[in-house]
């Protein structure tokens, strides 16, 4: 399906948030952005719209719409409802799983096993978390997690500032992977929601475990 105008305000600007680059608190103006992206101030509109039900912009009285804070706090939230909802899809996806989607997560892996930076590396951890989902086929569950998505990377983002990035293997990811390839869809959700929950560490002093 093509992707609207109001969408694609939206991607971008979500990135450049989850990115840092629109740091929290920093207001976004419909009319700047609809002349920045060469529309209309309508979807300009429905894209804030599509920021705040991702929880990555707030609208406040009298100071307009915002980009969402990120404090421990909201951090936090996001883990625990990520955590809940992802061990969901997981767990309806494995009996769907194949060749195919051992073979994207792999790719993923191996994506996030060579990345050199931390854009390279959080794109691959992304896309990782999709595949070992998608083929729940739950659209609604899959849609909200890809928003949850979006601010866990911010979380990331973030935490990486603060205390830096090194390269390595996602050992948690590795064990997940093995538990979906024996089709043991107990420890696999076991060992999902433990490595979200550690994603809690970022909202504190130190990055999230690779």
């Amino acid at each position: 399906m093509a992707e609207t105008v109001a969408e694609r305000i939206a991607n971008a600007l979500a990135e450049r948030i989850v990115r840092g680059e629109l740091a929290a608190g920093a207001p976004l103006r419909q009319d700047k952005v609809a002349a920045e992206f060469e529309a209309s101030h309508v979807p300009a509109r429905e894209a804030f719209q599509l920021l705040r039900a991702q929880g990555l912009a707030v609208s406040e009285p009298r100071r307009g719409v915002r980009v969402a804070p990120l404090d421990r706090k909201s951090a936090q939230e996001v883990v625990e409802i990520r955590a809940s909802l992802e061990v969901l899809a997981l767990t309806h996806a494995v009996p769907w799983l194949n060749a195919k989607s051992f073979e994207r997560m792999e790719q993923a892996l191996l994506a996030g096993d060579q990345a050199e930076s931390i854009e390279a590396w959080e794109s691959a951890n992304r896309a990782f978390h999709r595949e070992i989902v998608v083929p729940c086929r739950m659209p609604r569950l899959i849609a909200m997690l890809d928003g949850l998505q979006l601010a866990n990377s911010r979380i990331i983002f973030a935490a990486t500032r603060k205390a830096g990035w090194q390269p390595g293997t996602s050992q948690a990811h590795r064990q997940i992977l093995d538990a979906l390839r024996q089709r043991d869809a107990a420890r696999a959700a076991t060992l999902l929601q433990s490595h979200i929950r550690g994603l809690e560490q970022a909202a504190g002093e130190r990055p999230p475990p690779l």
